[in-house]
This record gives C-alpha cells, sequence and structure tokens, in this order.
C-alpha cells in the first residue's frame, strides 16, 4: 500500500486480486461440481468430509446449503467485472454507443449459446433457457444499461424486482401451479411448460434470470465500490 492507502503491490498490473481471486474460486467449485469430484468425499469416514459432499453437490428443495450459492456468486462476479471492462473501454477511446452495442451483442450471444447447449443431446431444436448463460444474457444487459444510476436506485430496483417475483409465486393463480415451493407445480414450471410446449418441463426455471438479476446489478454497485478512490479499510 502506498501513504494514501492505495494497492501497488499487485502482481498483475491493472487487476484486482480479491477478483480474480473470487471468480476462479467460483469456476473451481463448479468444475469440482460437474466432474463429480465432491461427491467422492462421501466415501471417507468421518462427519467433516460427509459435511462437505453435502454443501458442495445438488440437493432437494430444503433448507440452504452452500451450493445454493455458487449460482449467485456466479451472477455477481460478472456484475463486478461490469465497471472495469467499461471503464477500459473508455479509456482506449470507445464511445458509449459503441460500448452499449458490445454489450447488446455479448446479450445476444450469451443467450444463444445458452440456447444453443440444450439443442446437443436430443439433436434437434429445444426451446429452453434455463441455462446459466441464458440467464446471464438478461442479468448481464439489465445490470449493464443501469450501471450508471445511482446506488439507491440501484438497489431499490433489485429490491422491488426480487419483491415482485415472490409475490407472483406465492399468488399465481393457475390450478395446479398455484404452489410456490413444490417442483413442477409453481409460475416456474408453468412458464417452462409455455416456452417448451410440453407438459413437464426441467426443475430448472427460465424465470430464475429475473430474481437472479439482483446478484448482477449487486456485483455493478462491489465494482464501482472497488474502483473508488476509497481506502481498503474504508
Amino acid at each position: 500500500m502506498d501513504s494514501n492507502g492505495q494497492n501497488t503491490g499487485s502482481p498483475i498490473a491493472g487487476r484486482v486480486n480479491s477478483v480474480d481471486f473470487f471468480r476462479g474460486l467460483t469456476m473451481f467449485l463448479l468444475a469440482g461440481e460437474s466432474t463429480h469430484l465432491f461427491s467422492q468425499f462421501r466415501q471417507f469416514d468421518g462427519s467433516f468430509m460427509q459435511f462437505l459432499a453435502t454443501q458442495l453437490s445438488h440437493h432437494e428443495w430444503h433448507g440452504l446449503h452452500f451450493w445454493d450459492l455458487i449460482q449467485p456468486f456466479f451472477m455477481f462476479i460478472v456484475g463486478v467485472s461490469i465497471p472495469f471492462a467499461v471503464a477500459n473501454r473508455l479509456k482506449k477511446g470507445d464511445s458509449d454507443r459503441s460500448i452499449t452495442l458490445h454489450a447488446l451483442k455479448r446479450s445476444f450471444l450469451l443467450l444463444f449459446l445458452g440456447w444453443a447447449l440444450y439443442c446437443i443431446e436430443p439433436g434437434r431444436i429445444v426451446w429452453r433457457f434455463q441455462d446459466v448463460l441464458a440467464q446471464l444474457s438478461v442479468t448481464y444487459l439489465a445490470a449493464f444499461l443501469i450501471r450508471n444510476k445511482s446506488f439507491s436506485f440501484q438497489l431499490v430496483f433489485t429490491i422491488v424486482i426480487l419483491l415482485l417475483m415472490d409475490l407472483a409465486y406465492r399468488f399465481f393463480p393457475v390450478e395446479n401451479f398455484n404452489h410456490p415451493w413444490i417442483n413442477f407445480e409453481n409460475l416456474g414450471a408453468w412458464v417452462n411448460n409455455k416456452i417448451e410446449g410440453v407438459d413437464k418441463a426441467s426443475e430448472w426455471a427460465s424465470l430464475n434470470a429475473v430474481a437472479t438479476t439482483a446478484h448482477t446489478v449487486w456485483g455493478v454497485l462491489c465494482g464501482k465500490l472497488i474502483m473508488s478512490k476509497k481506502s481498503p479499510a474504508k
């Protein structure tokens, strides 16, 4: 640290170690789960290893486990990166218009890739958008478009969408889909069925893209805080 409390010892010029570490940790956890690494912990004796295996794997709809935070972590760290990316492009001389067009293009590509991944296994076009990439296309674009709004506006915006989503699930009036916390019998399942044109779609709700927008916006706010001239202690 220099006399003003600024970090001058980063081993990679222009990068923030905490952001890189958090991104790397999130990707490591995702890779560990997808390769079934964490499920191997169940083979070890001892309550601690069993506890880790439980916390680092998907589970039924009951209680809160650490794994429930990984997807929000992913959305959050994307938000943290947005202010840095925009600042770098402005520094290179890009106009606001070109940056916005770039964001629109990236959002479309994320949506396309997230959708296309579901078409690989069946070998045909299927309309599914539960993939994290597809949902990220929504959260990324929303967070980008309101990034210059005040802290209060962005905070209120996220609270409102979370509250509206909660109320929508609780009071959705369609018969057989009015049980908010029962899998395949709630608003998210109804939306999935309508998109896919089936009677029973995936348990992963495309509608989550709306609620998890809050996580990306919170990341933007955190990114701005890191970029500010406040001291690390502040």
